[in-house]
């Protein structure tokens, strides 16, 4: 196991739920909890930034979903469900009824499959670098040439070893991001390593191999066309993301009561780590309101 990373003011917990165990960061000590669920590459230091600014109104708590970062990582369940399941067994267990959720990239898909599903434990939803789960197939064909990276993390052995090798990720780290000053050598290898570790690779090619088997066809056949989305949302979406475009944002106006979208200008696909100022200014007015 590699070393966990260190923050001033962020307390380490591990909880057991469905028979697992799950680690949680923490920060702050207020009553108004928010819960914060990273995506690929990276694991709960995506919130390195966010957390201390949060805590001084809220109670922060950074998930690391199954198979990432310091939770266990078994061979099975990394359909999206499925992971969703496992942040609501962890709510559970802390005790917590009703939060303000924060999510990016495949934690941003999760937290859209939690508030459709259970709209009444999530008071606002703060969306980073993903699209909602309405893609319309004529606006992402043009797009399809993008998700080259998740054909390359699918295919047999070849995603395994991209992983375990860690050269991959460091490239995406540093390809998908406008502002290189967000990556330093010591920041890239928190993430990187920690996926070269085997059940961690074999983790993170399930995550995608679920999705492109199963979870994006029934996607693009309707799978979510008469779901609605009631719990109040705001999506920032950097104008120069690589792998999700912003015109894949289409459709889901017709699904949500309450959702803004927010493109910034000149920022990637990294929110968290390449503008912290601007997103925890955003989450600061979106959860005061």
């Amino acid at each position: 196991m590699t070393a966990m990373p260190e923050v001033g003011g962020i307390s380490h917990q591990w909880v057991e739920a469905r028979g697992m165990r799950f680690h949680v960061a923490e920060a702050g000590d207020g009553d108004d909890p928010v819960l914060l669920l990273h995506g690929w590459p990276q694991h709960w230091y995506e919130w390195r930034h966010l957390m201390p600014a949060l805590a001084d109104r809220h109670r922060v708590l950074a998930m690391d979903l199954r198979g990432f970062g310091w939770s266990d990582a078994p061979r099975e369940g990394y359909l999206k469900e499925e992971m969703a399941n496992d942040v609501l067994a962890v709510l559970d267990q802390l005790g917590l009824e009703r939060v303000k959720l924060v999510g990016h990239d495949w934690g941003g898909w999760i937290g859209f499959l939690l508030c459709l599903r259970e709209p009444q434990r999530f008071e606002r939803f703060l969306a980073l670098g993903i699209v909602p789960p309405w893609i319309e197939l004529r606006a992402a064909l043009p797009h399809a040439w993008r998700f080259w990276y998740q054909q390359v993390i699918s295919a047999p052995g070849l995603g395994y070893l991209a992983h375990r090798r860690g050269r991959f990720v460091r490239f995406i780290l540093r390809h998908w991001a406008t502002n290189p000053s967000a990556w330093d050598a010591r920041t890239t290898a928190a993430f990187a390593d920690n996926l070269t570790q085997p059940a961690h690779a074999r983790a993170a090619v399930q995550v995608y191999r679920t999705f492109a088997l199963h979870e994006a066809p029934a996607m693009l056949r309707g799978a979510y066309a008469n779901r609605r989305l009631m719990v109040p949302t705001r999506l920032l979406f950097g104008s120069d993301d690589v792998p999700l475009h912003p015109a894949l944002l289409t459709g889901w106006e017709r699904h949500a009561d309450a959702m803004e979208v927010e493109l910034i200008p000149g920022a990637g696909h990294f929110l968290a780590d390449e503008c912290p100022d601007l997103v925890a200014d955003r989450a600061r007015a979106f959860f005061d309101e």
